[in-house]
């Protein structure tokens, strides 16, 4: 008996490609932060099911912004390797039906997150689309090298939506996870860069690579992972709201992502070392955001402040 959810039959392919759409490798990492900032607005001790409609809320907005991305585009994924095969250049779904999709998921994300979180998180949902559509996508990608850099702020915001959700407010504490993420985006992303400068440049999109070369570009990495480790220590000192375990974490992620910066900036030509950054600049955030989720438990929590 075949099984109707394959790619191979047509309505497991369709149901594949709008998946694609949403992009959902990276809808997870943002859901990943948006729970380590619930973990700590709550104390380790979040409602089960503020979190379940928090992160599907979350994971409904991306694949909106995501799907909106793709929309716009299309004509930059059809002239890159890496993008041809998305489901809009490639013919499978057309520019009306991706928008109509993207609309339904950003109407779900909205409705779900005021019913049964609270107003103030859906809305922050929603200005993470518009801020990823408007600032980057329309705005910063095809004009600056500097796009994910002020552009990375709309993948900053998940933290935002979990901290709102837990609290209904925004204190420090969130705008320093903002922060975090914010820094963040700029090394991930550029290590991507290098890693497909080539395309990049044959498809016109300005990234740091394309305009200022790889050396620039492995220092201004370099600059980011230095910044990254002071920033992800404020939780400890002088907010207090993480612990011994966090700030070990912090401080040991933080110095390996430094010491692969500074070999990226050794040898800014060695693709291998780029990939390796990009690589770990997602094992960096994952593993933040786990020891905030452990480090607010109750049981776990040693504050070094005394």
């Amino acid at each position: 008996m075949t099984n109707s959810l394959s790619y191979g039959s047509p309505w497991g392919q369709r149901v594949y490609d709008y998946l694609q759409l949403t992009k959902p490798r990276i809808i997870v990492l943002l859901l990943i932060t948006t729970a380590g900032a619930m973990e700590i607005a709550g104390q380790g001790q979040v409602n089960p099911w503020l979190l379940l409609v928090t992160l599907v809320g979350g994971a409904l907005a991306a694949g909106a912004a995501n799907t909106i991305n793709c929309i716009y585009d299309c004509d930059i994924d059809f002239l890159m390797e890496r993008t041809r095969w998305r489901p809009i250049p490639a013919g499978k779904i057309t520019p009306r039906q991706a928008l109509l999709f993207a609309l339904t998921l950003a109407t779900l994300s909205f409705l779900l997150l005021a019913a049964w979180a609270n107003l103030l998180a859906a809305t922050l949902a929603m200005a993470g689309i518009a801020t990823y559509v408007g600032v980057y996508t329309l705005w910063l990608k095809r004009s600056s090298p500097q796009n994910i850099v002020i552009g990375g702020a709309a993948g900053a915001i998940p933290p935002l939506v979990g901290w709102a959700a837990v609290t209904g407010s925004l204190d420090w504490t969130a705008w320093v996870l903002f922060a975090i993420i914010f820094i963040w985006t700029p090394p991930h992303f550029w290590a991507l860069s290098l890693m497909i400068e080539q395309e990049y440049a044959r498809a016109g999109v300005p990234m740091l690579p394309v305009v200022s070369g790889k050396v620039t570009t492995a220092w201004q990495i370099l600059f980011y992972t230095v910044l990254l480790i002071p920033v992800s220590l404020l939780l400890v000192f002088p907010l207090g709201v993480m612990g011994e375990l966090y700030c070990w974490a912090a401080l040991v992620l933080g110095l390996a992502f430094v010491g692969k910066a500074w070999q990226l900036v050794c040898q800014p030509e060695e693709r291998a070392i780029a990939v390796d950054v990009f690589k770990y600049s997602i094992l960096y955030m994952a593993c933040l955001c786990g020891a905030m989720a452990l480090d607010s438990l109750p049981l776990l929590h040693r504050s070094v402040l005394g």
